[in-house]
């Protein structure tokens, strides 16, 4: 069977908060409701204690979101829509070099007359347990290829829907509909490699598919993100042949600390300051490490056009 994919496509896989922007995304939205940030983080990080002691376990990773739901509920975030989470987006503050970077190494490699003869390119995705419409209401939207964040629901479906499902107006969110926790940010690098984000109908992420067959190889992917909530990820890519980058702000000795064990416990390659600006550290290793896989894969189509086609005959 032919190949359904040519695996011509280098994709860059980021985190969103504190790789991208330099604190949280949530940030915006609770200006505009004057929410003090630290006090709802601080009720978050106690509500596994507060829910254990009656005997519910939850997830860690995305309990904050039923926490907001709550903040809705009783007023605190009235009106709260995925309108407003998108327009918190534009409020949003890149690390430098930032969103300039994205188109900037996708051209690098289109406008390559090596890389464009076999029409190699590079993909943009963002994979984050924070709001997935906060990141399309951002600077970085237009020039990402896909977007996997949390997602919430505005009018659930309503018993009966079936017979009788009218149409309304957008309203408060009131139910998650996508949540992402560390673990589980996993399926979107497997969704990538397979090709069901760009297939959906004709792909199911957890059908198999041969490596040959798969629309991005790991050893194509790069992960680019922050910290030890990233180390899932991480060993995927580590672990299929593919790149890991991390990131840390410049002038940040703990995070720096942080980085830097992850590299001595071989979680990632190596790591390098948040500033995408030309020439910086992280501007040369990222652009090294795709012109590098892109150069592997003209070679290997190279050596694919020569291994199909015979000798000449010769002379007797």
């Amino acid at each position: 069977m032919k190949n359904p994919f040519e695996q011509n496509t280098i994709a860059m896989v980021w985190d969103f908060d504190k790789t991208l922007i330099c604190n949280y995304m949530q940030e915006p939205l609770f200006r505009r409701y004057d929410i003090d940030a630290s006090i709802f983080w601080n009720e978050v990080n106690r509500l596994q204690n507060y829910y254990a002691k009656r005997n519910i376990a939850i997830n860690r990773d995305t309990c904050y979101l039923n926490h907001l739901l709550t903040y809705v509920k009783s007023g605190k975030l009235k009106g709260l829509s995925n309108r407003t989470l998108r327009e918190c987006g534009k409020e949003l503050i890149f690390f430098p070099g930032l969103p300039d970077f994205f188109p900037e190494i996708k051209n690098k490699i289109k406008d390559n007359a090596a890389f464009k003869k076999y029409s190699i390119s590079v993909e943009h995705y963002v994979v984050s347990t924070g709001f997935a419409e906060t990141i399309k209401g951002s600077a970085i939207a237009p020039f990402v290829d896909g977007i996997f964040g949390c997602e919430f629901i505005e009018t659930p479906a309503r018993p009966g829907y079936l017979d009788n499902d009218p149409i309304e107006s957008e309203g408060e969110i009131s139910q998650v509909a996508v949540a992402l926790d560390n673990t589980s940010k996993t399926r979107y690098l497997f969704e990538i490699n397979k090709g069901s984000n760009k297939h959906p109908q004709e792909i199911d992420v957890n059908s198999f598919i041969s490596k040959e067959n798969r629309r991005i190889p790991f050893e194509n992917m790069i992960y680019i993100a922050d910290g030890p909530s990233d180390v899932p990820a991480f060993s995927i890519l580590n672990n299929y042949g593919g790149s890991t980058f991390a990131i840390y702000p410049k002038g940040d000795k703990k995070a720096f600390q942080q980085v830097e064990q992850l590299r001595k416990a071989d979680r990632v390659e190596t790591f390098g300051e948040a500033d995408y600006t030309n020439s910086s550290h992280s501007w040369m290793w990222l652009c090294e490490r795709v012109e590098s896989i892109a150069n592997r894969l003209a070679q290997q189509k190279e050596e694919n056009i020569r291994k199909s086609s015979s000798a000449p005959p010769g002379h007797l």
